[in-house]
């Protein structure tokens, strides 16, 4: 049996609420400065809620043209950005050949929202006969993938997937599967989002699961989850190919696990969530007893958290209370598809700056959530390997995997 090819990052773009790029989104993570405040990007009067954490310092015409922008969704844009400074950042050499063997797999819950949303608005409210002749392209979920193809002449295997808040977690673990069997050499894979439109803030304002204030994972007096945006990508490419052109790398994607819940659209389940992680790590080839850092799903929510809780100890035992566990929706709020993408640079930063990011806004622990969830403050700490979770609303649950690579 050939030995599968092990699968290296070598570059990662990222904007969110905490900053647009790996450097400044890293500063404020460092930092446990959280980005959610009130929503600026639409008036929110007739909306039970007020807070988000909107990419406040993302200026469109900073990096597209008017023409450019004419045929890109907010949610494209953030794709686009972060995909070009993964790319950028991983100095990887564009030929032929490579273009027509590099895949691109991309996480969207809700795609080209913001655009669907004007255009209902001119049909519906406004009463006129036609909306953008551009509203489709611009709305379906696969135009962030169809973009980055375009941009960097990209030939290979590219698509979308859309499993709510595991849309990322579920591209990174196609792309790997990709990666591994040789079906590509190289791959772009992450996710995006921008959900700040005002139909679809009154559906979440009806699950009442957003809090009126920020968001305080596992803790006693947490009221929900905040809304984010996003856009986040990794430059993936076999090991062997990363060494051979002296890239630098950041760190291993080394397994994923998947698994439904079968169990209820929203209320999560113990046994699934587990079953993920429990994959991801024999996937990895990793043991619990080797995991370092778990960047968790940590919603906010009542069900969610401890329901989280409850699942890492069925997988870590006892070990479970000595693995550092933070969720950092605390800090960028909750980018629905494009969570998981946001998460895994952010696990791979802090495998590499050595720092462990906080959970925001801590107050008093939740006793059914009882584990080290790391409260306000960064924490230093070397880690061989780690885990990212992403669980979504009808139980769709994607766990990824990372090892540490020395610097």
């Amino acid at each position: 049996m050939t030995p599968q090819r092990r699968i290296a990052v070598t570059g990662v773009g990222v904007v969110c609420a905490l900053g647009t790029g790996a450097a400044a989104v890293w500063e404020s993570l460092r930092a446990g400065r959280s980005a959610i405040r009130p929503i600026e990007l639409l008036d929110t009067s007739r909306i039970g809620f007020h807070s988000a954490a909107e990419a406040s310092g993302y200026d469109p015409a900073a990096h597209f043209s008017p023409s450019q922008l004419d045929h890109l969704d907010r949610f494209a844009q953030l794709a686009l950005v972060a995909a070009r400074e993964a790319v950028r950042d991983s100095g990887i050499a564009w030929t032929p050949a490579l273009r027509e063997r590099t895949a691109i797999v991309t996480g969207s819950s809700v795609g080209g929202q913001t655009t669907e949303d004007v255009g209902f608005d001119d049909v519906y409210r406004r009463g006129r006969p036609r909306v953008h002749p551009l509203t489709i392209p611009r709305t379906m979920a696969n135009a962030a993938t169809s973009q980055i193809s375009m941009e960097f002449g990209l030939t290979g295997p590219a698509f979308t997937i859309s499993t709510a808040c595991s849309s990322s977690n579920h591209a990174f673990a196609q792309a790997l599967a990709l990666l591994r069997s040789g079906a590509a050499d190289a791959a772009i894979a992450g996710g995006s989002e921008a959900p700040f439109s005002f139909g679809l803030l009154k559906a979440w304002e009806a699950m009442r699961v957003v809090a009126p204030d920020t968001c305080r994972p596992f803790c006693r007096d947490r009221k929900g989850m905040i809304l984010g945006e996003g856009g986040a990508m990794l430059l993936l490419e076999p090991l062997e190919a990363a060494q051979a052109r002296g890239a630098k790398i950041y760190a291993e994607l080394a397994g994923a696990g998947m698994s439904a819940d079968a169990h209820h659209l929203t209320q999560p389940t113990i046994e699934g969530p587990a079953r993920a992680m429990r994959i991801a790590l024999s996937d990895a080839g990793l043991a619990p007893e080797e995991i370092g850092y778990i960047n968790a799903h940590g919603t906010g929510t009542p069900g969610n958290d401890p329901a989280e809780t409850r699942a890492i100890k069925e997988v870590f035992g006892a070990a479970a209370e000595r693995v550092p566990i933070s969720s950092t929706k605390s800090m960028h709020g909750h980018a629905l598809g494009a969570a998981g993408a946001i998460e895994a640079v952010t696990t791979i930063l802090a495998m590499r700056e050595g720092y462990l990011p906080p959970t925001a806004n801590f107050t008093q622990a939740d006793p059914a959530c009882d584990l080290d969830y790391i409260p306000n403050t960064a924490r230093a700490a070397n880690v061989g390997a780690a885990l990212s979770n992403s669980f979504a609303f009808g139980g769709l649950n994607a766990v990824i995997a990372f090892r540490a690579w020395p610097r």
